[in-house]
């Protein structure tokens, strides 16, 4: 058995990679997720990152690393959150854990981490290290980072910026939940309950309904989601952020269910593949395709709408005011309402168990399960009140689709080349797979001449392709004599499986981690001289590494400062002037006018930076006992 390792997986190919990265809740969702097309998927490990819900044991790291490899993908733990003092040694132990158990790279926010004794394991900055500006993403750069995160809120123009600035891989959100706040910037949650987003806590009270007061206590809007935001989809644009010189396209949804999981990530493996068939120069940085078993659609997964929030500028079509709840894909108007049924004339092909939805007068969104589907006539399962004909229904369960996710849903396999030869002592089999990867298995056995060479051929390509349950399929065998030899099944059988073994262990042996990058010497300078608490520091270890970078004055982070009255709690390209058409760039006279947000009876004065075209929400710190 020989064994020659290839090397996709560095990009040895000379050609530049592309990356779709999933999100994985939980072993079982990692794993489908690569075979659903991930090339990278990122997972929370035992503690410390920024989905406290979505933790996980080393021992599910290892399993997932050990899959993940089988096709050259890899696999990032998410530690972004911040940190106190006396958790940093615990911190320095679990990333140690999940070097060993083969994490690829560590997801972080608190550069305090930087200044610990470290394993060799890459690094990416996380979003929440607030990513904005060329200037921070090349300190990031200099500092060890090897890929960085952006900020959802920045434009094509201003990706295409950083790229031209740096040579650092960037990181893109495509798809799913979107904060309104600047990733890292948002104490609001921390202020008002104790749960800190940038500890993993967040309690999402941007989805609550506000009131919005102008003037003199003028209710402009009353209880409305007016921070709540749609969902991102950029399936559209994924050729533009390319040339934007984004690498990697990443799905938020480490909180979400499975099949949200297959199914986005199964929708953007095929948008990207098309994108690999038309641009030369680019690969995936992953081996083998993934087949589906289904029509992957991310409007039957949850959303709350869609948008691609400020790629191509400001637009009003970012906000759910009316819900923070999925509502899914239209599906027609009532015509008519009996007692105990209702007529539509449905765009879709609705089911029995079916969930639809619908907004009454008053703009509440209401939900019912179909028991019973009869062409045009539905039988809801229960009394649904406020349905009157020319109601606009929407479907939130596809109830069909969701039963074949909870199927087998998609299968994915690496090709091969397969090569049958004679030896002086008997046969050989070597398999070359798509990355250059080959192994050889060979046996010692008599040459029988074959009686009828056509039948022995066939038999042998058939039996050598029969490559089953394994990692593999055969794209080419290639038999050496055409068939003048008898083969024993059993002999190419025997072959087949000791040469899928040996190509197995080649891949694993040839399959190498990405290296830590190095700090550049001298240290690179930050880009700021002195943070606020807007800076996050909330360790020793975090302010040594911004000291030892030249920033010279450093406060304490939000969680940690002595309470000093008002201050931003938020900060966010979501502008509910330019929301209500109070935008005083947009309406030519318009003189602003103080605007103030009531959550419940706790009043969040709005403040505008016009310049830049952002709104901040002020409060103070909750007094709690």
């Amino acid at each position: 058995m020989t064994l020659d390792g290839g090397n996709k997986n560095n990009g040895g190919n000379g050609r530049k990679t592309l990356e779709l990265l999933s999100p994985a809740g939980n072993l079982e969702t990692g794993l489908e997720a690569v075979n659903h097309g991930a090339d990278a998927i990122y997972i929370g490990g035992p503690s410390f990152g920024a989905r406290g819900a979505a933790a996980n044991p080393v021992a599910d790291i290892e399993a997932l690393c050990s899959y993940a490899h089988r096709y050259f993908a890899k696999v990032y733990v998410a530690l972004n959150t911040i940190l106190r003092d006396e958790e940093l040694p615990v911190a320095e132990r679990v990333i140690r854990e999940v070097y060993e158990a083969g994490a690829d790279a560590l997801i972080i926010q608190d550069a305090g981490l930087l200044e610990l004794d470290l394993p060799p394991i890459a690094l990416h900055a996380s979003t929440q290290m607030d990513n904005r500006t060329p200037q921070k993403v090349r300190f990031l750069e200099d500092a060890g980072f090897s890929q960085v995160v952006l900020a959802r809120e920045l434009s094509l123009g201003q990706i295409r910026e950083i790229a031209s600035e740096t040579s650092v891989k960037l990181e893109c959100f495509v798809h799913g939940a979107l904060c309104v706040s600047f990733s890292g910037q948002c104490y609001l949650s921390f202020a008002q309950t104790g749960r800190s987003a940038n500890r993993g806590e967040c309690a999402q009270l941007c989805r609550l309904p506000f009131t919005l007061l102008g003037p003199g206590g003028k209710i402009i809007c009353k209880d409305r989601h007016l921070l709540s935001l749609r969902d991102l989809n950029r399936s559209g644009n994924l050729r533009e952020l390319i040339d934007a010189g984004v690498s990697s396209f990443k799905i938020e949804g480490r909180l979400k269910e499975i099949s949200y999981v297959k199914n986005v990530t199964a929708h953007y493996r095929r948008l990207l593949d098309e994108i690999l068939l038309e641009k030369s120069g680019y690969s995936p940085s992953s081996s083998g395709k993934s087949r589906f078993f289904f029509e992957p659609n991310p409007a039957k997964s949850f959303n709350r709408g869609m948008t691609e929030y400020f790629l191509h500028g400001r637009s009003r079509e970012i906000t759910s005011f009316f819900t923070p709840k999925s509502v899914g894909e239209s599906a027609g108007k009532v015509t008519a309402v009996a007692r105990d049924y209702l007529e539509t004339d449905a765009t879709l092909e609705i089911h029995n168990g079916d969930g639809l939805c619908f907004f009454t007068p008053g703009g509440e969104l209401v939900g019912f399960r179909v028991n019973r589907a009869e062409g045009s006539r539905l039988y809801p399962a229960e009394s649904v009140k406020e349905l009157a004909a020319g109601t606009e229904l929407y479907r939130n369960r596809d109830q069909e689709f969701e039963k074949a996710l909870e199927k087998k849903s998609a299968e994915r396999k690496i090709g091969v080349k397969l090569f049958f030869g004679e030896t002086p002592e008997g046969f050989s089999l070597r398999l070359t797979d798509e990355d250059g990867t080959s192994a050889e298995a060979a046996v010692k056995t008599e040459r029988t001449p074959a009686v009828d060479p056509k039948k022995a051929l066939a038999t042998a390509r058939t039996q050598l392709s029969r490559l089953g349950n394994t990692l593999f399929e055969a794209e080419e065998v290639e038999i050496e004599g055409a068939g003048r030899c008898f083969i024993p099944v059993s002999v190419l059988n025997g072959l087949r499986r000791e040469g899928v073994a040996a190509l197995e262990e080649a891949r694993a042996k040839a399959y190498k981690r990405p290296e830590r990058a190095l700090e550049k010497d001298p240290p690179p300078r930050y880009p700021v001289a002195s943070l606020t608490y807007l800076g996050n520091v909330c360790n020793k270890r975090a302010r040594d590494f911004y000291a030892r970078h030249g920033v010279t004055g450093i406060d304490e982070g939000y969680e940690w400062r002595a309470e000093t009255g008002e201050v931003p709690l938020m900060f966010t390209k979501h502008c509910l002037r330019y929301s209500f058409g109070l935008c005083p760039k947009e309406k030519e006279g318009e003189k602003p006018e103080p605007l103030t947000l009531m959550m419940g009876q706790t009043p969040l004065t709005l403040r505008f930076d016009c310049k830049n075209c952002e709104m901040q929400v002020v409060g103070k710190l909750k007094s709690r006992p």
